[in-house]
């Protein structure tokens, strides 16, 4: 006898009823996401709710050993059901799976049983995936509605990885935020007549947004590069990592954080490696080709418009992601970021971000193994390399946190100093 417990369906008739709500993760590129959603006949909005309430509510509805980001995501999405803003009858959530182990798959289930656990069992929950993983009529992803999610992606990576280089040298603070929020609103117009997202356009618009990020008046001076890596939504949630970015930038730091296109690259890669590894369909080689294929086009016209200008460092792509993975670890180790989180320290030892803050949940076995576990290997080969791990959960103190970065920022700038005294000799 089953005991699957039912679930609301989001319907057909939902979609002009119901407001979708989905959380924050890559601010810039959700709020890219956001605006596309709306354009195609979705009522979405983008949860910002934060503070201790968000964080309890999770831990209410959501086991205990169960990890920090599934207790945030959830825990917020309630929250704002509980706060009176939305009515639960004319509500829906978005959660994103890719397929694979831990969050990517069983997200969905838990948030289902946590809504009826808080009363709110009338809330679907649609399932952001191509796999196929869940049914949820009223939201299809057309390939037109494909495009421009990817093409957020690639667009969000490119303005987070240009305003990090340039925000800290700015001469008129707040100019580079001013530029973001103007290609948001120059990109989702475009998207609004059906522009903007085919190859020539991004590869048009990559240069211009890349031309308007060096024409910003700054003044570089010797500062602390500082790369974050670590689980995909601990590492870019400001709500999980206790605003890490905007603390690293108050102890004057230049920030690079790795783009969101290397794992989606990641996800498309791995079923391929499964192949290559312990063999499969055919059928798999083929789609996930086309779509590796297809990734590596948008990751291109974003690396190429950040080269034009000697100023930017241009992050390693993902192909070089996987060499630098060689000898450090496994490209079999896929569970959660895997191997890409270790290639990612790597990658930014090697281009001069080595001061790393590796942000995990505590607990996260893939993160510990792949991450805080590969620390060893990484300064083994990368002996400047100068990495503290962080762990993120509702019983660690952010003061506890916050002295520890500044413990190996310390280091940093020390080091930073000795370059500094030796160039001028």
């Amino acid at each position: 006898m089953s005991t699957r417990v039912p679930h609301p369906v989001f319907t057909e008739e939902m979609r002009k009823t119901h407001t979708i709500l989905f959380p924050n993760m890559v601010d810039i590129h959700f709020r890219l996401l956001q605006n596309v959603l709306e354009q195609s006949g979705y009522h979405a909005r983008l949860l910002t709710n934060e503070g201790s309430q968000v964080s309890s509510t999770g831990q209410k509805y959501v086991h205990n050993d169960t990890c920090y980001p599934a207790l945030l995501t959830i825990g917020q999405m309630i929250s704002a059901l509980e706060t009176g803003g939305y009515d639960p009858d004319r509500t829906a959530l978005v959660l994103p799976q890719t397929g694979g182990g831990c969050r990517a798959s069983n997200y969905v289930s838990l948030l289902r049983k946590a809504l009826r656990d808080a009363g709110y069992p009338q809330v679907p929950v649609i399932s952001l995936n191509l796999q196929g993983l869940d049914d949820s009529p009223g939201f299809k992803i057309t390939l037109p509605l494909l495009r421009k999610m990817l093409a957020c992606m690639a667009y969000g990576d490119l303005l987070m990885i240009l305003a990090n280089q340039v925000r800290p040298y700015e001469l008129q603070s707040g100019q580079t935020d001013q530029l973001v929020d103007q290609w948001i609103r120059e990109l989702s117009g475009q998207f609004e007549t059906g522009a903007g997202y085919d190859l020539h356009a991004m590869k048009r618009n990559d240069g211009l947004i890349a031309r308007s990020f060096h024409e910003v008046p700054v003044r570089r001076v010797p500062k602390v590069k500082t790369g974050v890596v670590g689980e995909i939504y601990v590492k870019y949630s400001a709500l999980a990592n206790n605003h890490l970015e905007e603390f690293l930038r108050q102890q004057d730091c230049e920030i690079m954080m790795p783009g969101i296109m290397q794992f989606l690259l990641y996800a498309a890669d791995m079923p391929l490696e499964d192949v290559r590894l312990y063999g499969g369909k055919k059928s798999t080689q083929v789609l996930n080709g086309v779509m590796l294929t297809y990734l590596t086009k948008y990751e291109s016209l974003v690396m190429d418009a950040i080269g034009l200008y000697p100023e930017f460092t241009v992050p390693a792509r993902y192909r070089r992601l996987k060499e630098l993975a060689g000898g450090l670890i496994g490209t079999g180790c896929k569970m959660g970021e895997g191997w890409l989180l270790t290639a990612e320290m790597a990658e930014l030892a090697e281009s001069g971000y080595g001061n790393i803050v590796c942000a995990q949940p505590f607990g996260c076995l893939p993160n510990h193994i792949a991450g805080k576990a590969m620390i060893a290997k990484v300064r083994r080969r990368y002996p400047e390399a100068n990495i503290v791990a962080i762990d993120y959960d509702p019983g660690a103190a952010r003061v506890n946190q916050e002295n520890r970065i500044k413990l190996m920022l310390s280091i940093a700038r020390e080091n930073l100093q000795q370059r500094t005294a030796a160039a001028a000799d």
